[in-house]
């Protein structure tokens, strides 16, 4: 079992949906997020005021997946997610120690489905 945890750009979340329920996955968790990565952010003014905007809007997706999902599910994302520009986002993929559902109280790959 693996946790995949993608950011991406929030604009791009309708493309990484129809891509990865494309893929056959329909379970995911989306938050939407504050971050900056190799953009740094950016300037603005406002009023005459110079501000620095260091923080971008990013979404955060979290997928619980079984281990023959995980190619597919990160392809589908890098699919749906990619520009080629700076700030596309990134994956990262962690193991998933125990998986509980509340309602049967399954564990395991089964509780992911």
């Amino acid at each position: 079992m693996k946790l995949i945890i993608a950011m991406i750009q929030p604009h791009k979340l309708p493309d990484v949906k129809k891509a990865l329920f494309e893929a056959d996955v329909h379970k995911m968790t989306v938050t939407n997020a504050l971050g900056c990565g190799q953009q740094r952010g950016f300037s603005e003014t406002y009023r005459g005021v110079i501000t620095e905007v260091n923080l971008l809007k990013k979404v955060r997706l979290e997928i619980a997946v079984n281990e023959e999902f995980v190619e597919p599910t990160i392809k589908a994302i890098i699919r749906g997610a990619k520009t080629g520009n700076i700030g596309d986002g990134k994956i990262f993929v962690t193991t998933l120690d125990e998986c509980i559902r509340i309602r049967t109280g399954e564990k395991g790959s089964a509780a992911i489905g």
